[in-house]
């Protein structure tokens, strides 16, 4: 029932660090005539292929959808009400997202009441798109206990509906050239691969037979190449600035079949026994990482400024040394090095966040209403940014928002902890 599948775990781990490097490559810096010049990489059509393969954030939600399914079978064997589901596995997220948020909304008010309060907004809300994955994968969560019962139930029909939307969302984009509009597709979408997850734990995919699941991947690359060349979906899957609308955020339909490309593409690696019998330093770092991936997912944009801000800095000190310092090898490999020196001691503030359960059962609804809470203010971070100034009232409110989402379901834990009778 609840078998722990190691080639699901590498690849969570895999899309996070291709995440890492992609976002670490976003930008050039060169110094020219010894002045520091930095500016978006435009890579050109042969990365807008290669993007295909290397967008993995469609398997992380497939991974995740993996994961909820083991989660809740063994949440349906504890017997326990929902509330206690949101407290064993949602309260979880506190810890990262806290932390992060804490950071977050101090850094752009320290700067606000330096005297930039505009350039701390504009700055706030640029950094906070990056909060739409922690968001979805907040919602998935609590969608979770439902969507394994909607597949155990309709095996598999209910992932039409979510198929028709996002088809009809890309649809009306089309129709409309209203490009705001694709964003809804962030409910079909992540859903849809989320349940390809919950499919592949219930046997779908990896009980195939090869013949069936390389028929389904060329399937899959045709389809994309259909959109991509017949009905003028972008080229890319990522967004560069070469193709500023790309295909992953938002999502389109596009993405959608990525995502069952990389479900078979599991599949088949799981058939040919890659990570069955992984080693003993794999069972003990492995899991490790995979606690670590939404710390990484928060932390490594902090990462990449420390690390370019590093470079940059010597190279104007040592402009002979520039061509070398400003590698983007370079650059990489320190942003990975400063991921994983920092994040496991950050991961020891998250845990030192995290509230202890207690024996009590949650109130009913004091649990649902506390994460509902969580996920609206962490939604308003998300949309607006955070800073706490009187110039920036929208960026305040979604900050107040925020800490009042996280107190409120730190609350509702508390209350597991109190004496009954």
């Amino acid at each position: 029932m609840a078998e722990r599948n190691h080639l699901i775990d590498y690849a969570r781990i895999a899309s996070v660090l291709v995440v890492v490097v992609f976002h670490t490559l976003l930008w050039v810096i060169t110094v020219e005539g010894g002045q520091l010049r930095i500016y978006p990489w435009a890579p050109g059509p042969v990365y807008w292929a290669l993007s295909w393969p290397l967008a993995v954030v469609p398997v992380f939600f497939v991974a995740a959808g993996y994961a909820n399914a083991v989660v809740v079978d063994t949440w349906h064997a504890s017997k326990e009400n929902y509330g206690a589901f949101l407290a064993r596995r949602g309260t979880r997220l506190l810890g990262p997202m806290s932390l992060y948020g804490a950071f977050f909304i101090a850094f752009g008010t320290v700067a606000a009441w330096s005297g930039w309060p505009v350039e701390a907004a504009t700055l706030s809300r640029q950094f906070a798109q990056l909060l739409w994955f922690a968001i979805c994968y907040q919602l998935l969560l609590a969608a979770a206990p439902a969507a394994v019962w909607l597949h155990d139930r309709l095996r598999g029909l209910e992932l039409l509906p979510l198929l028709a939307a996002a088809i009809a969302v890309d649809v009306a984009v089309r129709a409309t050239g209203r490009l705001d509009l694709q964003w809804l597709n962030l409910a079909f979408v992540w859903p849809l691969t989320h349940q390809l997850g919950i499919a592949y734990h219930r046997g779908w995919f990896r009980t195939w037979s090869p013949a069936v699941l390389w028929a389904g991947l060329g399937g899959t690359a045709a389809v994309i190449a259909g959109l991509v060349f017949g009905l003028g979906y972008p080229p890319a899957a990522v967004a560069w600035a070469d193709v500023l609308v790309a295909n992953l955020l938002p999502p389109t339909m596009a993405v959608a079949v990525l995502g069952l490309a990389q479900t078979l593409l599991l599949a088949l690696l799981q058939q040919a026994g890659v990570a069955a019998s992984p080693g003993r330093t794999a069972q003990r770092v492995v899991p490790l990482v995979n606690a670590l991936s939404l710390t990484i997912y928060l932390w490594h944009i902090p990462a990449i400024v420390i690390a370019g801000g590093a470079l940059a800095g010597l190279s104007l000190l040592l402009p002979a040394l520039s061509t070398v310092l400003l590698n983007r090898v370079l650059l990489v490999a320190l942003v990975l090095a400063i991921v994983a020196a920092a994040c496991p001691w950050l991961a020891r503030i998250e845990l030192r966040l995290v509230p202890a359960l207690g024996a009590r059962p949650p109130r009913r609804g004091a649990m649902e209403l506390g994460y509902a809470g969580f996920c609206l203010g962490s939604f308003a971070l998300w949309q607006t940014g955070g800073v706490l100034h009187p110039a920036t009232p929208g960026p305040a409110l979604a900050a107040l928002l925020f800490g009042a989402g996280v107190l409120g379901l730190r609350i509702a834990v508390g209350r597991t902890r109190e004496a009954t009778g």
